[in-house]
């Protein structure tokens, strides 16, 4: 277990709920679509932030802690990538007007760091009654990771056929209007009270929250088991998600192997929990409930394996991407 001082976890929390105050109170206050020198200041603040974070734990804890943290926080911010690729398809189905996006994007976040502390605390619960949850959350990655694997990567991510049965089951339940009216759930037409599209909006929102937090939270405990740097990890991946949107916009489209990048780290990990499921072994049927002497991967490896598949990922994606540009402009020019 850590043995952090109670004033930098006390403080760590503290800082982290005043700025997730002061994004709410900058959306709330004044909705607007944030130019791209404003976004990519925040975005900078917000990637340097964890990494300061970082080596004061390394300064604080040690570098145990300070590399789980920073595998930790790089697996959950490709996941919340992921994340981001589905609200924009969400945004884009739905036609949210860009002065509004902020506040569904805010919504997002929230709920996503509430949903994953609700998930943390469970997983942390049965992980201490039940050693053999590893062995369940090593399953359910690997499993994770062949599916995605069997993405095909434009073609299924920008696939809308969730968003419009999500839209015809609200609204062959629900009067629901083809207008927005800022970001409010009800709205008056003819006389009639209707609910507007920002309900079926918010529902898909949180529908895509849930599912990451299911694969999210066994991949953050793959690399560690303690709390607080499981939290604070997943905290400072989903915080600057809202203006990293509207930094990146037509970029996210070009990271067409993402799919298969976060397979390969998350089939790293269902193998590094079941080595460690193996290593902590008490079931009855396995090895008559002894452990078994299994290779641990450490944490060095793992954050060495993270950051260069991601490195990988990107730069194969983009060299993609800008060779299929350069065939389209060929065949242009031919024409």
């Amino acid at each position: 277990m850590l043995d952090l001082p109670v004033w930098f976890e006390i403080g760590t929390l503290v800082v982290i709920t005043l700025l997730l105050i002061a994004d709410l109170l900058i959306v709330t206050r004044r909705p607007h679509a944030p130019s791209m020198r404003e976004s990519s200041a925040w975005v900078t603040f917000y990637i340097a932030l964890p990494i300061l974070f970082g080596f004061l734990l390394l300064f604080v804890s040690g570098g145990q802690a300070s590399g789980e943290f920073f595998a930790g926080w790089l697996t959950e911010k490709s996941l919340s990538v992921d994340n981001l690729f589905i609200f924009v398809i969400i945004m884009t189905q739905f036609r949210v007007p860009r002065q509004y996006q902020q506040s569904v994007l805010m919504f997002g976040i929230l709920l996503a760091i509430v949903m994953r502390g609700a998930f943390i605390v469970l997983g942390a619960m049965a992980i201490n009654q039940f050693a053999w949850v590893f062995y369940l959350f090593g399953a359910f990655l690997i499993y994770t990771a062949v599916k995605l694997a069997q993405q095909q990567a434009a073609t299924e991510v920008h696939d809308d056929s969730y968003d419009n049965a999500l839209l015809r089951k609200i609204s062959a339940r629900l009067p629901v209007t083809d207008e927005y009216d800022s970001i409010k759930f009800r709205t008056r037409v003819d006389g009639r009270k209707m609910f507007t599209p920002m309900l079926v909006v918010f529902v898909a929102i949180a529908s895509a929250d849930l599912l990451f937090a299911v694969d999210s939270i066994p991949a953050i405990f793959g690399i560690t088991q303690e709390m607080f740097i499981v939290f604070t990890a997943n905290v400072f991946a989903l915080m600057g998600l809202r203006q990293l949107y509207f930094l990146l916009g037509g970029l996210l489209e070009r990271l067409v192997y993402l799919a298969a990048g976060l397979a390969v780290i998350l089939a790293f990990i269902g193998v590094k929990l079941v080595l460690h499921a193996l290593h902590e072994n008490n079931l009855p049927f396995v090895n008559d409930g002894q452990p078994l002497h299994v290779p641990e991967i450490p944490i060095v490896a793992s954050l060495v394996f993270i950051m260069a598949t991601l490195a990988v990922t990107t730069v194969a994606s983009l060299l993609k991407t800008r060779r299929d540009r350069r065939g389209e402009l060929e065949l242009d020019a031919v024409d």
